[in-house]
């Protein structure tokens, strides 16, 4: 494993959801940081605050310079956050920018915040449910909208980088991400409804698990390009997973049985690529599924 002791961080979209929480673990790492944000977060603390364009060639360069390591969170991280054009264009143009220019500087590894988007189902607008239960990385895929193109393209960016500059990324496909307080929000909503989380297979995972997820896949020791799921262990509905998956998804085949409110998305490669464990688990009571959902 790497240490990040002194080495140089350059962090993109920095203002984000994740970026203030993973630039503070980078810089309880030792690490120097680097932080490049189209807007203004005045609570951001790092070596460098730099305020720029992910799409932009120079802006990029500067921020860069005599960086080590790459995290790229810059996005348009929602469908209908943006118009097409631009959800689509500001993801994609970023990510190419940023990988192409870190590649080609010599950087030797980058970490891109993709998304469980990249399989297209969740945000989906027709009748489709996922091909088998767990999610996995080979799960076919079927895109509906531009925010999951952009993130399924961005997986292709990061291995055409690999190939070409040899630097090493890997892309974590995030489901929703927020710290507890709107995790718990969100679980009660599931509660009264549970059907809109099966096609992201009810997953969450807490801001704090996310940045550490980050450090891991920065000091880890993997090469190449890799894509995979990352999610807590559990699900973020109180039901049981077996008996939502029976109510929602009958057909759907299952290529495992799923112990309790066990998240059915299988987290093998982030546990053997980066040494990933979820640590923060929601204090959601595990309920009966009512009667009228089964």
């Amino acid at each position: 494993m790497t240490s990040l002791n002194g080495a140089r961080v350059l962090v993109t979209g920095a203002s984000g959801r994740i970026g203030p929480v993973a630039v503070a673990h980078l810089r309880a790492a030792g690490a120097q940081v680097t932080t490049l944000s189209i807007q203004e977060n005045p609570g951001l603390e790092a070596e460098r605050v730099l305020l720029g364009d992910t799409r932009s060639q120079e802006d990029v360069r500067a921020a860069l310079e005599g960086a080590d390591f790459v995290v790229h969170l810059a996005a348009l991280a929602h469908r209908d956050i943006a118009p097409p054009y631009d959800v689509y264009s500001v993801n994609v143009v970023s990510t190419f920018n940023v990988l192409a220019q870190a590649g080609a500087a010599g950087v030797g590894r980058a970490v891109v915040a993709g998304s469980i988007n990249a399989y297209g189902l969740p945000m989906n607008r027709h009748d489709v449910t996922p091909a088998y239960f767990p999610l996995d990385t080979d799960i076919p895929v079927d895109i509906a909208d531009w925010y999951s193109l952009s993130k399924h393209h961005g997986e292709g960016t990061a291995r055409m980088a690999w190939r070409q500059w040899g630097i090493d990324v890997v892309t974590l496909r995030f489901p929703h991400v927020h710290d507890e307080h709107a995790l718990m929000a969100q679980s009660k909503q599931l509660e009264a409804d549970p059907r809109p989380g099966l096609r992201e297979a009810w997953s969450y995972l807490h801001t704090e698990d996310a940045a550490r997820a980050i450090v891991l896949a920065l000091t880890a020791t993997t090469t190449g390009a890799h894509a995979f799921f990352l999610a807590a262990n559990d699900t973020i509905a109180p039901y049981r997973t077996e008996a939502m998956l029976e109510a929602f998804a009958p057909a759907a085949p299952r290529l495992r049985r799923f112990v309790e409110r066990e998240v059915p998305i299988d987290l093998t490669p982030a546990r053997e690529l980066i040494g990933f464990e979820a640590h923060r688990r929601l204090p959601v009571p595990t309920l009966d599924l009512p009667a009228e959902f089964r």
